[in-house]
């Protein structure tokens, strides 16, 4: 049986089951409940995400931002030829200063 990476020193690269798991018995919820929690986390991240706004905030975490990569010229780095890459919309995460604080110090 795999050891929980959610130990004392929250030294983790949990799973999705181990992080459900700790975060169950932290909050004194059960599983299903925390799991369900996320779902819908999730949902409304890409709902506000797909909608006009284009950005859903995560309280000290980060938001999630959608973006417009406007097109390119690029070169094969096999051949060397110039490549056009055309114009796409693309997910961008970036983290809140609070967490950047927490993590780098």
């Amino acid at each position: 049986m795999r050891r929980s990476s959610f130990g004392p020193s929250h030294a983790a690269r949990g799973t999705k089951a181990e992080t459900l798991a700790y975060l169950a018995d932290k909050c004194g919820t059960p599983k299903k409940t925390v799991a369900l929690f996320f779902e819908e986390l999730f949902n409304l991240a890409v709902r506000e995400c797909k909608g006009h706004r284009g950005k859903f905030i995560i309280p000290n975490i980060g938001r999630v931002v959608k973006a417009h990569r406007k097109a390119r010229m690029n070169r094969n780095p096999q051949t060397g030829e110039a490549i056009k890459i055309k114009a796409k919309t693309v997910i961008r995460v970036r983290p809140a200063k609070a967490l950047k604080a927490a993590i780098l110090g």
